[in-house]
């Protein structure tokens, strides 16, 4: 269930390059920028790997959104061939894995139980997080890219097709179904519903994030972050593929060929908004915004009024995953296994590791003072900081 207007533009990104960024597609990546050289760094910070494991193929290079979950003790990851893993968080032991047998192209997803991945054929597949065991499996409208959410009963699917659906956890059997498809051109790619008390938010194409209630899939609010402009339609291609960041009553959110914006939860109206472009998520620590543009800089934007504190240059080409912030320090990963560490004060690199040769497309994931990494292999590494640097 392919959605053709996704890809007949993954293959127009793929040729075009998109007014000379970096976009990744089921195709493959293009760029015209020449990777960046690593010069010799002496790593100012200490980074330590807690533990290595393998959890499958990985993405496989077929576009698949697949990135680890970090849920009470366990950590799960699924691969394009079909195998979802629980691990113990602490140690990389393995808990359980099963095969659904089918191609897996979103997730997981965790909450009330649950583990939850998506299909390239459109369907929702939930297995019992303590065992693996496969408690039920839904239909959707189309391919899933994206990360189930679970909150208050309810599984939240974006699907391709710019459709968000709520299914009931209890059995996978449709609740609601809200449909605001968006004309001509967009990314291949899926922004991930967040749960926030009882409302799921979500990033669409054209530019737009909406609030739905999470019992109806009544939408609360719908703004528009981001009208399209351009002559061409590759140029008006408008969309959003990172998650939603929830912080503090506001809501920030990335748009591709748009802006990076703030929004107020409870009305949806915007508080302020900067000129960047970005196709994948946003980190905080908490004061400031981290993100990484279209043409491989990361950026550090106040979270108040959206002003740049900093923005690093040095990684052009190099085809960046969204940032994580941990330990006093802001990581990216890239497109040769690289994770290069950055000062949260001014954006100087002050370290570089390597955790595999193979590229890191999912966003980092810091819980509880560990990092997470999945390369596109199916290598899946902890990490610890064991110091952070001081202004």
């Amino acid at each position: 269930m392919k959605n053709w207007r996704l890809t007949a533009v993954a293959l127009a990104l793929t040729l075009a390059g998109c007014g000379g960024g970096d976009i990744t597609t089921w195709l493959g990546s293009y760029s015209k920028e020449k990777p960046a050289e690593l010069v010799p760094l002496t790593n100012e910070a200490t980074i330590g790997t807690i533990w290595s494991a393998n959890v499958g193929a990985g993405g496989a290079g077929k576009g698949a959104s697949l990135r680890p979950r970090i849920d009470a003790n366990a950590v799960y990851a699924a691969d394009v061939k079909g195998r979802v893993s629980a691990l113990e968080a602490a140690t990389g032991r393995q808990i359980w894995k099963v095969d659904i047998d089918q191609e897996i192209t979103g997730g997981p997803g965790s909450g009330d139980g649950l583990v939850l991945v998506g299909t390239v054929d459109g369907e929702v597949i939930a297995l019992d997080a303590a065992t693996g065991t496969k408690r039920w499996a839904a239909r959707v409208s189309s391919e899933v890219l994206s990360t189930p959410a679970v909150g208050q009963g309810v599984v939240v699917v974006h699907t391709l097709d710019g459709r968000l659906t709520g299914l009931d956890a209890a059995d996978g059997r449709q609740r609601w179904q809200y449909e605001r498809i968006a004309s001509g051109l967009g990314l291949r790619g899926s922004s991930s519903p967040v749960i926030s008390g009882n409302r799921a938010i979500c990033g669409l194409a054209g530019g737009r994030l909406v609030a739905v209630e999470l019992a109806t899939g009544y939408a609360v609010w719908e703004t528009t972050i981001t009208l399209p402009a351009g002559r061409t339609e590759l140029e008006r291609v408008v969309d959003i593929l990172g998650d939603p960041l929830q912080l503090a009553g506001q809501v920030f959110v990335g748009t591709y060929q748009g802006e990076v914006a703030a929004l107020y939860e409870s009305t949806g109206q915007v508080a302020w908004r900067r000129k960047v472009s970005s196709y994948s998520g946003i980190a905080t620590d908490g004061k400031s915004l981290y993100l990484s543009d279209d043409q491989n800089r990361v950026w550090a934007v106040d979270s108040r009024d959206g002003a740049a504190l900093w923005k690093q240059e040095g990684l052009r080409g190099r085809k960046l995953s969204g940032p994580a912030a941990i330990g006093g320090l802001v990581v990216v990963g890239d497109f040769e296994g690289y994770l290069h560490w950055l000062s949260p004060h001014d954006g100087r690199m002050v370290a570089r590791t390597r955790v595999g040769s193979a590229p890191i497309t999912a966003q980092p994931k810091a819980v509880d003072g560990i990092l997470y990494v999945l390369g596109d292999d199916g290598d899946l590494a902890a990490l610890r900081v064991g110091g952070g640097v001081t202004p």
